[in-house]
């Protein structure tokens, strides 16, 4: 059975980072954030540990402005409906290794895994006003 996917408003302090970020890429997309003062695409955390599955640069850039949340789609990280995958060619990842990695903050290098998920996603832009100065979980 598939479980709903949930939005919410993360403390930033709570979310845990699995891959490595390029610096240039953070720095544009706090720019285009501060520019916009909106995030067109929540992070996609599993449940539980509060592993980043996707966007580890949208979540680099909040954190950059000073945001003190993250918008975030939460999914049940075990669901088969959440895929996962390499970018590059390398032996096969196993989901426990990437709650793992990002829990004890070994991440892998920037673009390593790929995820696919197969569940209804709906679009949801975020202020930035939503996620600056928020009173802290």
């Amino acid at each position: 059975m598939t479980a709903t996917p949930r939005f919410e408003l993360i403390a930033i302090g709570r979310l845990h980072a699995h891959e490595e970020v390029d610096p240039a890429a953070v720095r544009r997309l706090a720019d285009e954030i501060r520019r916009s003062r909106v995030v067109r695409e929540p992070l996609l955390v599993a449940d539980r540990s509060y592993v980043i599955l996707n966007g580890h640069h949208r979540f680099s850039a909040l954190r950059a402005i000073g945001a003190e949340r993250a918008p975030a789609w939460v999914v049940d990280y075990d669901d088969p409906a959440i895929e996962l995958d390499r970018w590059r060619p390398g032996p096969p990842i196993a989901k426990s290794e990437v709650v793992a990695r990002g829990l004890e903050g070994r991440p892998f290098p920037p673009k390593t895994t790929k995820h696919t998920v197969r569940l209804t996603l709906q679009p949801r832009s975020t202020t930035l006003a939503e996620l600056v100065g928020a009173t802290r979980e």
